[in-house]
């Protein structure tokens, strides 16, 4: 796809209960099937982030809304509008961390619900409270599978939408009835996601970019003139980096017992010559693709000037009323000492062990973290053989 640069740029979060159709979804949208890893494919559901991009056009002649350079409506030319940087997080319940870790790097949702279940599901609600601690307020909810229901069995999955929503960030949000399978009504979904405003960007600071995924590239027996460095694929919070820049890795690779920064040079973005805040990609380095392969170095930030690495926070916590994505209402308990809970800070994931109980939480990290003071951190206990939300924290 051709980079059209002088247009604003959103970055979008896919996110949804298991099979309601996020990935299809994103494919009608882009053209791109966001499944790339063979177990993901195997399975049909998305087990790492996947990434897509695409531009929203609109017609100089009738104003329809589409992705095409030529309006399907009228035959007339379209102009593009806005960039749209789709993150397709996973929905199936022992992958939420994942998904949570998306909620960092996302300036707005779009809640898929399907139509021939009823609403909502236990992963439904774990994004929408995953998107209420992240501070996502642009959410557009999409009732997908209109074309597998009846019309009276729509109507009655659209009262149960507006009922769960009721009291939550989403409650004013819009709701569009949709088939992704069948491309039905996109064009209305697309008209909506303009209207999304688009956050100010800070090209001035230091660059911040969250690494999701790290990759590979290389085919087995590829020449060694030919390999590629190892790639990270994530998204810019803040700053811009461009090809050739130097940039540090933090908190690293492992190496006898103790994490060790990186540093390393851009040789390529999947974006072009520079990527900017807000925007997916991919970075090609200088890195040995060892050190990326199998997402290595996921949960990893690069950049420069690059906030502190924890081995050991103090965390502001606030807990939930109810423990989120169980089937069955349950409350939270407090915090007990010795307790070991799961951090997702960013796109880290790490295991936390209480040390200290007070107006501040201290825990001990079995893998350090990389992120700002003052950024939120999303708090797990586990419950039985899963993992739950039970809560947020600030780093203090």
């Amino acid at each position: 796809m051709r980079r059209i640069r002088k247009i604003p740029e959103i970055s979008i979060g896919m996110v949804g209960h298991i099979a309601h159709g996020k990935t299809t979804l994103t494919r009608a949208l882009t053209g791109k099937l966001t499944l790339s890893h063979s177990e993901e494919l195997k399975r049909g559901i998305t087990i790492r982030l996947g990434y897509a991009n695409f531009v929203i056009r609109k017609c100089e002649k009738c104003d329809e809304y589409t992705t095409e350079e030529t309006c399907p409506k009228c035959g007339g030319k379209t102009i593009p509008v806005k960039r749209v940087f789709i993150i397709d997080a996973p929905g199936h319940e022992t992958l939420m961390a994942t998904m949570i870790a998306a909620s960092s790097i996302i300036d707005a949702a779009v809640l898929v619900i399907a139509a021939n279940e009823p609403c909502p599901q236990p992963q439904t609600k774990e994004h929408l409270k995953a998107l209420e601690i992240a501070g996502i307020k642009n959410i557009i909810i999409v009732q997908n599978k209109i074309d597998t229901v009846s019309k009276e069995r729509a109507i009655e999955n659209y009262k149960e939408i507006k009922n769960f929503v009721k009291g939550t960030i989403a409650e004013n949000a819009p709701i569009i009835p949709i088939s992704a399978q069948r491309g039905i009504n996109i064009d209305v979904l697309l008209k909506y996601l303009d209207e999304i405003p688009v956050p100010k960007r800070d090209l001035t600071k230091d660059p911040i970019f969250l690494i999701a995924r790290s990759f590979d590239v290389n085919k087995p027996g590829t020449k060694l003139e030919e390999l590629k460095g190892g790639v990270l694929g994530g998204a810019l919070i803040q700053g811009k980096l461009k090809v050739g820049e130097e940039i540090d890795i933090l908190p690293g690779i492992k190496r006898e017992n103790e994490y060790k920064p990186i540093k390393t040079k851009i040789a390529s973005l999947s974006l072009g010559k520079e990527i900017y805040p807000g925007e997916s990609a991919g970075i090609e380095t200088e890195l040995d693709p060892f050190l990326t392969k199998s997402d290595k170095l996921a949960g990893n930030v690069a950049g420069r000037n690059l906030p502190p690495v924890w081995n050991h926070i103090k965390v502001e916590v606030h807990l939930l009323e109810k423990i989120v994505g169980a089937r069955e209402e349950m409350n939270v308990e407090p915090i007990k000492m010795h307790e070991p809970l799961m951090i997702n800070a960013w796109t880290a994931k790490s295991l936390g062990i209480v040390k200290s109980l007070g107006k501040l939480v201290e825990m001990d990290l079995k893998i350090p973290i990389c992120i700002s003071k003052g950024e939120k951190i999303i708090i797990s206990r586990k419950i039985g053989q899963k993992w739950r939300l039970i809560g947020y924290g600030i780093i203090k």
